[in-house]
C-alpha cells in the first residue's frame, strides 16, 4: 500500500491591494512576485521565527481520464520530479482544506497499481492520461516555535501550467501544517495575509486553477438536493447521495480505512432499499436488476464486517469475565480464528472490487441516475408520495413484528426477528429519504425506528456469537483444551438474547405509536 499523509493547508493569492494580483496570465513563462510580499508573520499564533529553506523547482505531470473523472470529484494524480517528496501522488479530499496524499516511488511514467486501484470506482475502463504539466519555483520557509519546533511550512509558488497549446501562468501562497498542530494556526495566518492583500484562493488546487485557466474545467456538479418538490426530484437526490458515498468509501475499503467498509456497506443497503421503497417512483422492472446486484455486493462486504464485529463482541465478552474464569488459551485461540477469519474475509471483499461485476454495477447505477425510469407518481407532491411510501414500509415492519412474538422461542423466534430486523432497517431508510420533504415526522419515526433496529441486531448479533462461540469449544476440545470459557460465554449470550426479546414489545410500542403520529401527518 502506498505511504499516507495527511495534508491540512490553505493556499492564497495576492489581490490588487498588494500590487498587480497573480491572477490569469496567458503567458508561457511563470508570474514575477514584482511588489508582492508577504507579511512578517513572527509573532502569528505563537510562531517566533520564520526560516528560510532555499528555491527548488518541481515539475509535475497530472493524470486524468479524458473526461476528468478525478478532477471532477476534487481529486489530483500526479508524477513530480524535484524536491524532497519527488514520485507519484495521489491527494483524496477529506474535507475543506484537508487531504489525504499517497505516495508511491518515481518508476516510470505508468500509474502505479497501488494507486490506480484506488481510483477504480472513478475510473473504471477509462486509461489515465496526462492531462496538464505545472512546474513550480517554490521558494520555501519554515514557521517555527519557541523550541525550534516546525509548526507548518510557508511556500511561495510561481507556476506555470501546459496544456497542449494553452498555458496559463500565476503565483500563489500555500501554508501547509506540520504533523499534530492545531488548524486555528491557518486562521491566524489568514486574518495576518488579509491585511497585507492576501485573499484564500478561489481554486482548490494547482490542477483546478489550471485547468480553469486554460479553459478546460470540468462541468459543474449538480446540486446535491433535489431540483424541485415532485416525488421524483427527491427520490433522485437520495439516490445521488447514496451513489456518492458509496463511490467515496471504495478507496476507503481497499485502504482498510476504520469503519470504511461499514460505511459502504450501508450505502449500498440504503441504495437497495430506497429502490424497493420507492417503486411507485422507479418502474421496478429496470431497478430490480440493480436490486439484485446491489444485494450481491452488499453480501461481499458484509462478511468482512460480520467478522469485525463479531471479533470486537467476543473481545467484550472476555474482557468481562473475571481472571479465575479464564480457563486455556482463550484469547490466543480468538486471536487465532479471527485472523485466519479475516484474511478470507478480505480477500473476498478486494475480489468483490475488483471484479467486472461491480464495474458493471456502477455503469448501471450511473444510467439509471442519468435516465431514471420515472413512473407517473414522480410528477406528484414529493410529501404526499413518500409519505405513503414510508407508511407502507412501516407497516410491513409491524407484521414481521407481529409474527415473531407469536413465535416459540428458540430458532423459528430467531428467525423471524432476524426477517423484522430487516424491516426495521427498510423502514428507518425510508423515513430517513422522505425527511427532506416531511420534514419532523419523518425524522422523528426514523428515530424510533432505530431504537427497534438496534435491539433486533443486538438480539442477531447474539446469534452470531453463539454460533462462533460453539464452534470455538469445538475447536478447543478437538485440541485438547478446556471449553468452559466458552461454554460460559455461550451461556450469558443466551441470557442476553432473553433479555432482548422481554425488551422487544416495550421498545416496538413507542416506535408503533410514533407510526401512528406519522400517519396522521404529526
Amino acid at each position: 500500500m502506498a505511504d499516507t499523509k495527511r495534508e491540512i493547508e490553505r493556499k492564497f493569492e495576492f489581490t490588487s491591494a498588494a500590487g498587480k494580483a497573480a491572477g490569469p496570465s496567458t503567458a508561457k513563462g511563470p508570474a514575477k512576485a514584482g511588489a508582492k510580499r508577504l507579511p512578517d508573520l513572527t509573532g502569528t499564533a505563537g510562531i517566533t521565527a520564520v526560516r528560510r529553506q532555499g528555491t527548488v523547482t518541481l515539475d509535475a505531470v497530472y493524470y486524468d481520464t479524458p473526461d476528468l473523472r478525478l478532477a471532477a470529484d476534487g481529486l489530483t494524480l500526479r508524477r513530480r520530479t524535484g524536491g524532497a517528496d519527488e514520485g507519484w501522488h495521489l491527494k483524496l479530499p477529506v474535507a475543506p482544506g484537508i487531504r489525504d496524499e499517497l505516495k508511491a516511488p518515481l518508476g516510470d511514467t505508468t500509474v502505479p497499481r497501488s494507486l490506480a486501484s484506488l481510483l477504480r470506482s472513478r475510473t473504471r475502463e477509462a486509461q489515465l492520461v496526462p492531462l496538464v504539466r505545472l512546474v513550480s519555483r517554490r521558494k520555501v520557509k519554515h514557521l517555527l516555535d519557541t523550541d525550534g519546533t516546525l509548526l507548518a511550512e510557508l511556500s511561495t509558488d510561481t507556476v506555470t501550467a501546459e496544456r497542449g497549446p494553452a498555458g496559463a501562468a500565476w503565483t500563489e501562497v500555500e501554508v501547509e501544517l506540520a504533523d499534530g498542530v492545531d488548524p486555528a494556526l491557518l486562521d491566524a495566518v489568514e486574518k495576518t495575509f488579509r491585511k497585507a492583500g492576501l485573499k484564500v484562493s478561489d481554486a482548490p488546487s494547482k490542477l483546478a486553477r489550471a485547468l480553469a485557466e486554460t479553459g478546460a474545467a470540468p462541468a459543474p456538479r449538480p446540486e446535491p438536493g433535489p431540483a424541485d418538490d415532485s416525488a421524483g426530484a427527491h427520490v433522485l437526490a437520495y439516490l445521488r447521495a447514496q451513489r456518492e458515498a458509496l463511490i467515496t468509501q471504495d478507496p476507503a475499503v481497499r485502504r482498510e480505512l476504520p469503519d470504511s467498509v461499514h460505511q459502504m456497506r450501508v450505502a449500498t443497503r440504503r441504495l437497495r432499499s430506497a429502490l424497493a421503497t420507492y417503486s411507485p417512483v422507479l418502474d421496478r422492472t429496470a431497478t430490480d436488476p440493480l436490486r439484485a446486484e446491489l444485494r450481491w455486493l452488499a453480501g461481499e462486504l458484509g462478511a468482512d464486517r460480520d467478522q469485525e464485529v463479531l471479533r470486537e463482541r467476543l473481545r467484550t465478552r472476555l474482557g468481562e469475565v473475571d481472571v479465575t474464569l479464564l480457563l486455556g488459551p482463550v484469547r490466543a485461540r480468538l486471536r487465532v480464528w479471527d485472523t485466519a477469519r479475516r484474511a478470507e474475509t478480505r480477500l473476498r471483499v478486494l475480489a468483490a472490487l475488483d471484479s467486472q461485476r461491480y464495474l458493471t454495477l456502477l455503469d448501471s447505477l450511473d444510467a439509471l441516475l442519468a435516465d431514471p425510469p420515472l413512473r407517473r407518481a414522480a410528477a406528484r407532491p414529493a410529501e404526499k408520495v413518500l409519505a405513503k411510501a414510508v407508511r407502507r414500509d412501516h407497516d410491513r415492519l409491524a407484521r414481521r413484528i407481529e409474527r415473531a412474538l407469536t413465535q416459540d422461542p428458540g430458532h423459528p423466534r430467531d428467525l423471524a426477528l432476524h426477517q423484522a430486523r430487516k424491516a426495521a432497517k427498510r423502514a428507518r431508510y425510508a423515513a430517513d429519504a422522505a425527511a427532506p420533504a416531511l420534514g419532523k415526522r419523518a425524522e422523528h419515526l426514523a428515530k424510533a425506528t432505530k431504537k427497534v433496529q438496534t435491539l433486533l441486531g443486538d438480539h442477531q448479533d447474539s446469534v452470531v456469537a453463539r454460533e462462533a462461540l460453539r464452534g470455538l469449544a469445538v475447536q478447543a476440545a478437538g485440541a485438547g483444551e478446556t471449553a468452559f470459557t466458552w461454554g460460559l460465554l455461550h451461556g450469558r449470550e443466551e441470557a442476553l438474547a432473553e433479555r432482548y426479546e422481554r425488551e422487544l414489545p416495550k421498545v416496538w410500542a413507542k416506535t408503533s405509536r410514533s407510526g401512528a403520529a406519522f400517519a396522521r401527518g404529526r
